[in-house]
């Protein structure tokens, strides 16, 4: 079946569309550092959103780390919204700016199951070069105050 045609709401976003790979590293107040491999897919169904999913996973040996999905929307003027879900029971919704390629999105809510350790915010800086998409993300959580979390280089499959 042939894909549809791409939104014309979210053609701003369409550098993003397909798989990306890579390897990333994590540190936080609260646990010790560490090395991670990902895979982020960003696909469309003709619809004005893409859909995302991300899992990352041990380079050590292979276990699975952490895994999100979700919506993008771009919604005019550089702007940009973000619905996100994590297994850990964490939802999240941030707002941002696309310039060219560089998105920089901030929380406005988060949500929390009532087993989810306490995360109050979570802001992400993504710069796409080519085929070389790029990203830190800073959190507030567990009583820290928001600070350096992860960061990764990814390439384009």
């Amino acid at each position: 079946m042939a894909s549809p045609p791409l939104h014309a709401d979210i053609a701003p976003l369409a550098f993003l569309l397909g798989t990306w790979t890579g390897e990333g590293a994590g540190e936080y107040p609260t646990i010790a550092p560490f090395r991670y491999g990902e895979q982020v897919r960003f696909g469309h169904v003709g619809k004005p959103f893409l859909a995302y999913s991300q899992r990352t996973w041990s380079l050590d040996d292979g276990r699975p780390f952490h895994a999100e999905s979700g919506y993008w929307r771009h919604v005019g003027d550089g702007r940009v919204e973000l619905v996100l879900a994590h297994p850990t029971g964490v939802t999240e919704i941030q707002h941002g700016l696309l310039r060219e390629r560089s998105l920089r999105l901030a929380s406005v809510a988060m949500g929390l199951t009532p087993t989810a350790k306490r995360v109050d915010a979570l802001e992400r800086d993504i710069d796409v070069d080519g085929d070389r998409l790029a990203y830190a993300v800073r959190m507030a959580a567990v009583g820290q105050a928001l600070t350096h979390h992860l960061a990764a280089v990814l390439v384009k499959d």
